[in-house]
């Protein structure tokens, strides 16, 4: 599975080919994924209803086009933060790649480093920053503050040294949400071989401690100890985007985690207007949950996203077929995009107005 030989590459080539959509990549993805695992990935906090209102929520809203703009091929790049991109996609924060493919983050970065595509590096990534940064890819890190600022600050550092452009801080996570898909799995602790790379060797990981004590004077410390972009994620109420703005945050990711923590919480796409009302503009806005066609990248980008983040699909992909996988996931998202793009009769994502999506 992991490569070399031709037949393997063709075979990896010709899964990746053969999907026509993002859902199909689940569908292909869950039969080649150990159950176990696809519950893990798939899967949200205890009845899933946030999970399920994330992808709701663009069913619920239809796009509006104008007509004889004359206005030639859409052109899809974009600059978030500073950082060049191919498309307003990036790929979200996801942890434990190796549970879905042996080459792990490595072949998730080098299909991004082939798109061209911001990788937020998970912090509980199963390979290092270090490696995935030796792909070559556009690479933001996420963070979870650790208690122990010491060693958070030593993670820091690391993203620095490895080239990362931004600071992605996982905010929603003052403790684990219940999934109850892994309680019925007895699925609680990773296979031999399969650890936390950026927490210690194998032999010594540490254990990441999600802390109801993280507050507002820890991103103060952060913004204090580093000079790149900071983003905070899993922001959904307009006062906390308000004091985000006042502590001197670059961005933020609209975000309920991919309903993964509190359940039925709202779902992302229908906080992303009041978010933005409450920024004002202050700062660039990004939303993951639930993005799975390029109709709903335009309809959260004329909402107010500067662009979106996926997750599953990009493990599906990498289920698949690995590096060949993920690659064929953004690019149906890409054409998919430039595709909604020239119906609604826009030249770039910039140039999607609000009144081009109703409910």
């Amino acid at each position: 599975m992991t490569g070399g030989h031709p037949g393997h590459l063709a075979s990896e080539a010709g899964r990746a080919l053969a999907l026509v959509n993002l859902r199909d990549a689940e569908t292909a993805a869950r039969q080649r994924l150990d159950p176990v695992y696809y519950d893990y990935f798939a899967g949200g906090a205890q009845d899933e209803v946030t999970v399920a209102a994330n992808e709701a929520a663009y069913r619920r809203r239809s796009l509006l086009p104008r007509v004889l703009r004359g206005c030639g091929p859409p052109r899809l790049e974009t600059t978030l933060l500073g950082q060049a991109t191919s498309m307003p996609v990036l790929m979200a924060p996801t942890a434990f790649h190796r549970l879905a493919w042996p080459e792990a983050e490595v072949a998730t970065a080098r299909a991004a480093a082939a798109a061209d595509v911001v990788m937020i590096a998970a912090m509980l990534s199963t390979v290092t920053v270090e490696e995935i940064a030796a792909t070559g890819a556009a690479l933001w890190f996420q963070l979870y503050i650790q208690p122990d600022l010491a060693f958070t600050e030593s993670l820091v550092r690391r993203a620095e040294a490895a080239g990362c452009r931004a600071l992605v801080v996982t905010v929603d996570s003052p403790a684990l949400g219940r999934n109850e898909r892994g309680d019925r799995n007895d699925f609680h602790d990773l296979p031999p071989g399969v650890f936390c790379a950026n927490m210690g060797g194998a032999g010594h990981v540490r254990q990441v401690v999600l802390s109801p004590e993280i507050s507002w004077s820890h991103v103060d410390w952060l913004r204090g100890i580093t000079t790149l972009p900071i983003l905070l994620k899993g922001v959904l109420h307009p006062a906390d985007a308000r004091l985000a703005v006042e502590h001197g945050v670059d961005g933020l990711v609209v975000s309920n985690h991919g309903g993964r923590q509190l359940d039925t919480t709202p779902a992302s796409l229908d906080r992303l207007e009041p978010v933005a009302e409450a920024v004002a503009g202050r700062v660039p806005l990004l939303l993951d949950g639930g993005v799975r066609r390029g109709t709903d990248v335009a309809k959260a980008l004329a909402l107010g996203a500067a662009a979106v983040a996926i997750g599953r699909p990009v493990l599906w992909g990498l289920a698949i077929a690995g590096e060949p996988g993920v690659r064929r996931v953004l690019d149906l998202l890409r054409t998919e995009l430039a595709n909604a793009l020239t119906l609604l009769g826009v030249a770039a994502p910039g140039d999607l107005t609000r009144e081009q999506v109703v409910s």
